[in-house]
């Protein structure tokens, strides 16, 4: 006959809470199956998610396995670059080859003494502009704004010893002469146009 009020309901609660605390082997009983009870119910859970669990791990692991064959790549071997580096280049550039010395040539002799008589000649009151037209033909282009800023007047009027070479090669050649000063030293470079004084200094 079915139990139809609360307080009958409530009656057979309290026998079923207090079964387990009758006694210890009630306890113990008790304890089993609720064991037993958690360990099939986790066995079945397995059951049931292991397939599960297989079936959706499967394609992704044939398409993963499917794009690592696809790329190429192999084990132990680094994936080949592809950008816009630059190659390192294999050697460093070779060194400029040094002046090979040659003999003097009679042009730039011929330049170096006809430039020296040019630096010379300045008369008493002569122009900046007219000593340096006297200049011009044997002179680079380089080397004629320097000279817009001499004072003719600062400059010697003769020189104690003739016009010597002191090195040679085929692309320049240098000169020296003695002045009363000191002494004057003349680069004559091969150009274009032909040999002309590159650069002079006075030492002294």
């Amino acid at each position: 006959m079915p139990i139809r009020t609360n307080r009958g309901r409530a009656a057979v609660y309290r026998r079923l809470w207090g079964w387990p605390l009758r006694s210890p082997r009630h306890l113990v009983a008790t304890i089993v199956l609720l064991i037993a009870v958690v360990t099939t119910i986790g066995i079945v859970a397995d059951k049931l998610v292991g397939p599960r669990s297989s079936a959706t791990s499967g394609p992704t692991t044939s398409s993963s396995r499917t794009s690592s064959s696809g790329s190429g790549n192999q084990v132990g071997v680094l994936p080949s670059t592809t950008g816009t580096t630059s190659p390192l280049p294999t050697k460093a550039p070779s060194p400029t080859p040094a002046p090979t010395s040659a003999p003097v040539s009679p042009d730039a002799q011929l330049v170096a003494e006809s430039w020296i008589e040019a630096w010379l000649d300045h008369p008493d009151g002569v122009t900046n502009a007219k000593w340096l037209a006297g200049l011009k033909p044997w002179t680079s282009d380089e080397l004629l704004p320097t000279l817009q800023s001499v004072d003719p007047a600062n400059v010697p009027k003769e020189i104690k010893s003739p016009v010597k070479a002191s090195r040679s090669t085929t692309d320049s050649v240098d000169f020296e002469a003695d002045l009363e000063t000191g002494k004057l030293v003349l680069t004559v470079a091969k150009l274009p146009e032909g040999w002309r004084v590159h650069k002079y200094s006075r030492v002294g």
